[in-house]
């Protein structure tokens, strides 16, 4: 392994994987009620596929993978492709993203077959609030799925919850309180602008203000990063159990600290979440390249990675919706 680096000399070494585009939710910020156009399932990548993409982005200095969707359990066999990746010649590190539906019947096979770590994507604590934000009824299936993945060691599990003005963000404090009492690891993230809803109409709350308003509860320490940090930067109340984590994509972006690369279910490369930008793999991976080929084709995909995404500017992936590039 050489290491990966791109023209802004940004080590590049995370690789998130999108195993798919459905989803058993319906979240207000990612999809409409009626869901989104699903990629052909002729162009979706075998878990073969993406094993050869992982095998070539390892064998550069790539060192952890993180699968997402859409919501990665509702794709069949999951655990499989798992065990694949886990075994990958320096691959330290497998993670998963999911809205938590599903967690509680998979979570010990995943375990078994090499997941490290897991994070949940969950917007509310109210059953009514729940379902107006992701149209579904299953909240407390999301809460069995974190109490197991805890207890089967699947941690730090991280609650990814995103805040709306007028819609969550008056359970702020309900969910810091749960950092400080049960141990939860919480991550605030600001809104982002993703197909339909566009910039115009979103309601962000920016980082700022989050963290003015959870110093009610009590001033906020900083803290040592937990596994996987990325963009996050943390803090944890004094004496609390678990951590605050904040996530800024939009007022204080963390391009510069950037370490990733996003590929689609679909088979697409993107260089940031929130571009255009994108390689295909797919036909490549179809035309038998050579694994020398394929690094070969993501060498000079991290050479073009841009600087920065281009929101201030007005460009951004405005037709695109976020279950398409992955989270």
């Amino acid at each position: 392994m050489t290491g990966l680096s791109d023209s802004f000399q940004r080590p590049i070494d995370y690789l998130r994987i999108s195993v798919t585009d459905r989803c058993n939710l319906r979240c207000i910020y990612c999809m409409p009620e009626e869901g989104v156009d699903l990629f052909p399932r002729e162009n979706m990548l075998s878990y073969e596929e993406i094993y050869r993409v992982a095998q070539a982005a390892a064998e550069l200095g790539i060192s952890k993978l993180r699968l997402t969707g859409g919501e990665p359990l509702v794709r069949l066999g999951l655990s499989r492709l798992v065990a694949m990746v886990a075994g990958l010649d320096g691959i330290t590190d497998v993670a998963l993203t999911t809205n938590g539906v599903l967690l509680a019947r998979y979570a010990a096979e995943l375990k078994a077959s090499g997941l490290r770590r897991v994070n949940v994507s969950l917007d509310s604590l109210q059953k009514d609030k729940f379902l107006r934000i992701t149209r579904g009824q299953q909240l407390e299936q999301v809460l069995k799925g974190i109490k197991l993945a805890e207890e089967l060691g699947l941690n730090p599990v991280k609650i990814n919850m995103v805040v709306m003005r007028g819609i969550n963000d008056d359970e702020l404090l309900d969910f810091a309180r749960k950092s400080i009492y049960d141990g939860w690891n919480v991550r605030y993230i600001e809104l982002m602008p993703f197909g339909e809803q566009g910039l115009k109409d979103s309601k962000p709350v920016p980082i700022s203000e989050i963290k003015q308003r959870l110093e009610t509860l009590g001033p906020l320490e900083p803290a040592v990063s937990s596994a996987g940090a990325g963009p996050a930067k943390y803090f944890k109340y004094h004496g609390a159990k678990g951590t605050i984590g904040f996530i800024s994509p939009i007022s204080e972006h963390f391009c510069i600290n950037c370490n990733r690369l996003r590929l689609t279910a679909d088979g697409r490369l993107h260089l940031c979440l929130l571009g255009e930008a994108a390689v295909d793999l797919r036909v490549p991976l179809r035309s038998n390249a050579s694994l020398e080929e394929l690094k070969e084709i993501l060498k000079k995909a991290v050479a073009a990675k841009p600087e920065k995404h281009c929101l201030s500017e007005g460009i951004g992936p405005w037709g695109e919706a976020m279950a398409h590039i992955g989270g």
